[in-house]
């Protein structure tokens, strides 16, 4: 310890114990604890207490009958265990009974101040820190702290009761390492006393009938085998398997959740060997015995696991596909037409748990979803995977949700009654549908074992599952992003003429007083939607679009052919009239997400003839260059974007165009407008985005005079308010800069190093380009900028300069001294925050004589220091704290 720290600390430890003394707050006592533990850490917790006896005294005045703060009385607790932790400080605590008076029965156990949580967690953190060694073992089992984190466990603090379950967990590991001469014995009757009592408390709460209990020790358990892995916890398991098989003949089975967790961390433990304890057996049992809504994490969790028999793993996928296979069933009049693998055709108890009410409805789909949606990616998936089956349960759903479909059982109307303008299920659904994007037409797993020929998917065409068996009802179609050829489809098969209307649904512009949702005939009218309705309506919007745009990027592509395959294009014909309909909604959030849509297809498919054909046939690209001044400042920045994205693949509405004979102007022209004008941020820094990728990109509007376009870019970006535009004004001042000098090059470490060659032209010319359209100017002023990001990224375009400049001047240039003194002294005053004064015009040599004399490392060091780096001390810590005693008062606050 410092010994300006060892001066301030018998004054703090006055402050601590005197409880009439005000404390700033917890932030100030966690940064001293965690000060102290860095200093055991590195070294002797006893030399820190005998060279520091105001720390003992704190410690023991915290013994005293008195009014003592709850949150100090847990500092000092946590603190005498980050000391007890070495065992040579433990000792000579012991010999003080300090640690029995403040553990034991006679400290805050019995207490006024045990009532606080803040108290109880400290006195668990602190035998936390101290069960560190043999002797802390004795002393927990001779002062009856088991019993007490016993009790802790099912305190009404959650963080207390999980931090009692992990203490349980800690203590038992230790107990079970043993001397250092060899392992314990693993017979259950020679455990380590400790251990024992755990053990026998484990039992005791799994023969109970509170489920409360069951649960606490069913976490202990599942905590112990994912954290210990020593053979011990093999023996562990043998003794308690049979109580835990137990819990599954209870009706219900109690703590289910819990149970399933255990289940899964003794399955990926791998000091234990499932095959041999009977695992495989208790985890098929579960399965059974559990409702869907508890099965499907199980059923999850074992299809994850790599070793896990086959009949195993097709169990637990017929569990996990059975509410599918219910809404299947219920919406078909076929029987035995929901396409998915055999014993998943939809029971009784799920048909149960699905309809008793809205609620576990939308929770059991909604956790199916997404269950299923995490297994898709995996390779130890199922295969053959029922691709087909799936995507006609996910269409399904979402056409009940939006009451389009129109089942014939009672039990599907029903549903559909349920499922009405339900949004939680909608985006689940969306969601999945576009995972499954990803998992089309791919192979089956060569090195996976498949299932048995009964379990085979049913179906494998899409088109049929979707034509109107097992979706709707007869002679209705019911189309998803099948269409388009991604799963196994049948040579020479086409979907018919309704390719794409199920998307065109989905992207509607939602109708005023119903939210979007059209309530047939014949079905009870969903209450109206909450005022958060809208905002959920549009993540359903913005999860369609990324489902449709993720179902594009998979279409199919013909051999030889770059183009957009036929069905994706016939799919995109019908989709850009719905676009339209988006660009034109009242609804400023559709406005934006139907830009954005807009952003992404043109960058990935601009290029392709039958796209741009397409494009340029609808009314779109009017439409975006209308949106320009739309009054919602975030929808001109995604126009903006939009507009930049079309312009550079030649798409925008030609100024020379009918559209255009009023007199407007080119797309540069009204970036440029928009740059200079917009009262908003947004679209002006969307707008210098833009300028930087056209820079970038060799833009056709750029190119014509580059010089005159980045000057007058970097003329508008100086001045502008928003420190991200000034920002990006740098981005396009490194792309100009290194489109001048050359690209830095990377070296291949195997590359034979050419020899070094004069440049071909001299440096000065070089940069006079860069000069010409004040780069410098812009980036010296850029450079004493008040916010740091702007600051900090001028320092690295200077730094790039300079180096570049250093490795291609000749010796005759870096010889040049010119009068660089008008130029500093601008600078200076510049730095000092007068920056009215221009620079005027630089000449190149001026600009690498300043660069030469200018200290850019260091002012790239200062600008990468934290706000407080001075004042980070522990010394400055106390000082702090002591600076607060008697200034607080009744108005506590943060120093910090």
């Amino acid at each position: 310890m410092d010994p300006e720290c060892s001066q301030l600390l018998p004054a703090l430890c006055a402050v601590l114990a005197d409880p009439r003394q005000p404390m700033a707050d917890d932030t100030c006592l966690e940064k001293l604890l965690d000060w102290f533990k860095t200093i055991t850490e590195a070294g002797s917790s006893l030399l820190l207490l005998q060279e520091n006896p105001c720390l003992v005294e704190l410690l023991c005045h915290m013994l005293k009958p008195q009014d003592l703060s709850s949150r100090v009385l847990s500092f000092s607790l946590r603190l005498t265990g980050v000391f007890a932790a070495q065992e040579d400080c433990f000792q000579y605590l012991q010999q003080g009974e300090l640690l029995p008076r403040l553990f034991g029965e006679a400290g805050p156990l019995g207490g006024a101040a045990w009532t606080a949580p803040t108290v109880r967690s400290g006195w668990i953190q602190g035998l936390r820190s101290l069960a560190r060694h043999p002797s802390a073992l004795h002393f927990l089992a001779d002062c009856g702290a088991v019993d007490t984190i016993f009790s802790l466990q099912g305190d009404s603090s959650l963080f207390v009761a999980s931090a009692a379950g992990q203490l349980l967990v800690h203590i038992l590991g230790l107990s079970m390492q043993g001397p250092a001469d060899g392992p314990p014995s693993l017979q259950a009757g020679d455990w380590p006393a400790c251990a024992q009592k755990i053990v026998d408390h484990i039992e005791e709460s799994l023969r109970s009938a509170a489920t409360p209990q069951i649960t606490q020790a069913l976490n202990v358990l599942t905590t112990t085998f994912g954290h210990c892995h020593d053979p011990w916890t093999r023996v562990l398991w043998v003794r308690l398997s049979p109580l835990v098989a137990g819990l599954l003949e209870k009706d219900p089975v109690p703590a289910a959740h819990s149970l399933v967790d255990l289940l899964l961390s003794v399955a990926r433990s791998p000091g234990l060997s499932s095959s041999s304890c009977g695992l495989w057996e208790t985890l098929a049992q579960t399965l059974s015995r559990l409702s869907p809504t508890q099965a499907g994490p199980l059923a999850l969790g074992i299809l994850k696991l790599q070793d896990c028999p086959q009949a195993l793993r097709a169990q637990a996928f017929a569990v996990l596909l059975q509410p599918l296979a219910c809404v299947l069933k219920a919406t078909t009049q076929a029987p035995g037409a929901s396409g998915m693998v055999d014993g998943t055709a939809g029971d009784s108890v799920t048909v149960d748990t699905l309809l008793p009410s809205k609620a576990a409805c939308v929770g059991l789909l909604c956790r199916t979803l997404a269950h299923l949606e995490l297994l898709l990616p995996l390779p130890q998936r199922p295969c053959p995977w029922p691709q087909a089956s799936l995507l006609g349960a996910a269409v399904t759903l979402l056409q009940l949700c939006q009451g389009s479909a129109s089942p014939t059982s009672d039990a599907g109307r029903h549903l559909c009654a349920l499922l009405l303008g339900c949004v939680r299920v909608q985006r689940a659904a969306l969601d999945f549908l576009g995972t499954l994007s990803q998992g089309t037409g791919r192979p089956a797993c060569p090195h996976r074992p498949r299932l048995p020929a009964a379990q085979l998917c049913r179906d494998r065409h899409p088109l049929r599952v979707l034509s109107g068996r097992g979706v709707g009802s007869a002679g209705q179609r019911v189309l998803s992003p099948a269409f388009l050829g991604l799963t196994h489809s049948g040579a020479g098969e086409a979907p018919g003429r309704e390719v794409g209307c199920f998307f065109c649904v989905c992207l509607r512009p939602p109708r005023a007083g119903d939210g979007g949702v059209c309530c047939p005939s014949g079905i009870s009218q969903e209450p109206r939607l909450q005022p958060h309705a809208p905002l959920c309506l549009l993540q359903v919007l913005k999860k369609a679009f990324q489902a449709t745009f993720r179902w594009l990027l998979s279409s199919p592509k013909t051999p030889g052919c770059w183009d957009l395959d036929p069905q994706a294009l016939l799919f995109l014909r019908e989709l850009l009239p719905v676009l339209q309909k988006r660009l034109c909604s009242p609804c400023w959030e559709v406005r934006d997400s139907g830009l954005e849509f807009l952003t992404q297809m043109t960058g990935r498919w601009g290029g392709q003839a039958s796209f741009r054909h397409a494009l340029l046939a609808s009314e779109v690209p009017k439409l975006t260059e209308q949106l320009l001044r739309d009054p919602e400042s975030y929808v001109r920045a995604s126009a903006v974007a939009a507009t930049g994205q079309l312009s550079s693949q030649g798409l925008c509405v030609s100024p020379a165009s009918p559209e255009h004979l009023g007199g407007q102007q080119s797309p540069l022209s009204e970036l440029l407008h928009i740059l200079s004008t917009d009262s908003e941020g947004f679209p002006r820094r969307a707008a210098m985005h833009v300028f930087t990728q056209w820079l970038r990109d060799s833009h056709a509007d750029v190119v014509g005079d580059t010089e005159e376009f980045v000057a007058g870019v970097l003329q508008v970006a100086s001045q502008d308010l928003d420190w991200e535009v000034r920002a990006q004004g740098l981005e396009l001042a490194l792309v100009f800069l290194e489109q001048t000098l050359g690209q830095p090059g990377s070296p291949c470490p195997y590359a034979v190093t050419p020899p070094v060659v004069a440049p071909a032209r001299p440096l000065a010319q070089a940069l006079q380009p860069l000069c010409r359209v004040r780069l410098f100017e812009f980036a010296f002023r850029a450079l004493f900028d008040c916010d740091r990001p702007v600051a900090q990224k001028s320092c690295d375009l200077l730094l790039f300069l300079r180096a570049k400049t250093a490795s291609s001047s000749s010796p005759q240039e870096a010889r040049i001294s010119p009068d660089v003194a008008s130029v500093e002294a601008a600078l200076q005053r510049w730095q000092a925050g007068d920056q009215a004064q221009p620079l005027g015009d630089l000449e190149p040599e001026v600009v690498l004589a300043v660069l030469r004399s200018m200290d850019l490392e260091g002012l790239r060091g200062a600008l990468a220091e934290s706000s407080d780096h001075v004042e980070k001390s522990p010394q400055s810590l106390l000082q702090d704290m002591l600076a607060t005693v008697g200034i607080l008062g009744e108005n506590e606050a943060d120093c910090y």
